[in-house]
């Protein structure tokens, strides 16, 4: 005897079969298949707000486009637009259960998202879910559509406003170590390289260094988000528009464009699009990039802040908590760790995505679900982490003036600054005798009588440390 729907569940049916929904459920047939399929990760779509809106924002302009072209009734059309604004201002986000991570080139995806707003908008209608007779995922939709220009437009758009995203919390970051920088430019400091004693310079410096190539990037992010504003929206399966009225993709994209205010465009060559997912890559790439600054800066702030006693001790990083379970009054650099650890995970993230572009094959790339998960796993992490580093790192950053200064006196290579104005002769003497002795180049030059102390004091002023500058200073002996 055939089940009938009850209160507890309802019953739909597919290609393969038939299964019992939740009856209150948005999500159909399809999405549950998908959940059922790939119980991968504990990625899953509603983890992934942006991608969300992404594929609302799709199927608004889908719907909109379809009614253009008489292939939707004016009810359809507007109950399918405020269905998919409800999921823009994010709503329902429990209803979008599959994994990221997927076989099927994201059919799934694509398919939860379908049934959501069909069922969500049978609602508004004055049906129930399940009654598609009225409104159909397949039919009405996803009309128009395939998974394979419906999915990477989705991706598209739901990272550009992901980046968008990054955009605000990477500039918190620079601008933090922006006002370190500006908090220490009088702070003298030696300067190294190759981890051995260089020339002096400031603090200052160190950190108005670290903000200038991280703003640097900028320019390759935005270069690289770009790409997403360039659509493949009315290919349909292989990129020839089968399924699709005339003028369709044209008008689609342009509904974009007016939904989201950017300057979306149609990709000129549909069958080429379809199949590259190398935005994907290249906004990774963008992404390894500040991920192998970062790392220089977080394992720079270990070095530099090592010690308490026995170590560099520049500057004091705030206290988190008891770095070990067996030594008593240890502190660790937990946040600067931690912020490495994300480093090697976008860069992890990046190859796993430059393997899967590699992947495709003929008029599609399947591979475009994990590549897609890696893009937005590595943006939500080094939000994350720059939160983390900027509010219980960089902003609680203590220097040590002292311990700084000190080791410019007992460094040879302050000589290499002493040199345009004590001469070669005397630079020499004063570095071989510091090395022999342990004393300090400035305690030398001073007890030679080679400069007043407050001759040698303005060549070592950190003004004159951080450019090129002339003394009128001659050596007395």
């Amino acid at each position: 005897m055939e089940k009938e729907n009850t209160k507890e569940f309802r019953l739909e049916s597919d290609l393969i079969g038939t299964l019992e929904v939740p009856a209150d459920a948005l999500y159909g047939v399809q999405t549950l298949r998908g959940i059922q399929n790939f119980e991968i990760s504990k990625f899953h779509l509603y983890d992934y707000p942006l991608f969300i809106k992404g594929l609302a924002i799709t199927k608004m302009a889908a719907a909109r486009a379809n009614y253009d072209l008489g292939l939707l009734t004016k009810e359809q059309a507007d109950a399918i637009e405020q269905a998919c604004q409800e999921l823009i201002d994010g709503k329902f986000r429990d209803q979008f259960k599959v994994d990221m991570i997927q076989g099927g080139a994201g059919t799934s995806t694509n398919m939860n998202a379908n049934e959501v707003i069909t069922n969500r908008a049978l609602i508004i209608m004055g049906h129930k879910p399940g009654e598609y007779q009225y409104l159909s995922p397949n039919d009405h939709v996803n009309c128009a559509q395939s998974t394979n220009d419906a999915y990477p437009t989705a991706i598209h758009i739901g990272m550009y406003y992901t980046h968008l995203r990054f955009l605000e919390h990477y500039d918190k970051i620079i601008k933090a170590f922006e006002e370190k920088g500006e908090e220490f430019k009088n702070i003298l400091k030696i300067g190294r390289t190759q981890l051995e004693d260089a020339v002096p310079m400031t603090l200052g410096l160190t950190f108005s260094g670290f903000a200038s190539i991280l703003k640097d990037e900028i320019k390759h992010l935005n270069e690289a988000a770009e790409d997403f504003l360039t659509v493949n929206m009315g290919a349909t399966a292989i990129g020839t528009g089968i399924c699709a009225e005339p003028g369709y993709a044209e008008i689609c994209v342009k509904a974009i464009a007016d939904i989201t205010g950017w300057d979306v465009k149609l990709a000129p060559h549909l069958v080429a699009a379809t199949s590259d997912t190398s935005c994907l890559v290249g906004y990774a790439s963008a992404l390894k990039r500040v991920a192998v600054k970062m790392n220089k800066i977080c394992n720079d702030l270990r070095l530099l802040a090592s010690g308490p006693r026995c170590g560099l001790g520049e500057f004091n990083l705030p206290a988190m908590q008891p770095g070990s379970s067996i030594m008593p009054g240890k502190v660790n650099p937990v946040i600067p760790e931690v912020m490495n650890q994300i480093c090697f995970k976008v860069i992890g993230n990046e190859l796993c995505v430059t393997m899967a572009g590699e992947a495709a094959q003929m008029e599609l790339n399947a591979m475009e679900p994990i590549m897609a998960q890696c893009d937005f796993e590595s943006v939500d992490i080094m939000i994350n982490g720059f939160e983390t580093l900027r509010t219980r790192c960089v902003e609680g950053i203590v220097p040590n003036p002292e311990k700084c200064l000190n080791d410019v006196h007992l460094s040879i290579s302050v000589v290499t600054a002493l040199n345009p104005v004590i001469g070669y002769k005397n630079s020499t003497k004063i570095a071989k005798e510091a090395l022999e002795t342990g004393k300090s180049v400035y305690d030398l030059v001073l007890e030679h009588g080679i400069l007043t102390k407050e001759e040698l004091d303005t060549v070592l002023a950190p003004e004159n440390m951080i450019k090129p500058v002339k003394l009128d200073i001659k050596p007395r002996k």
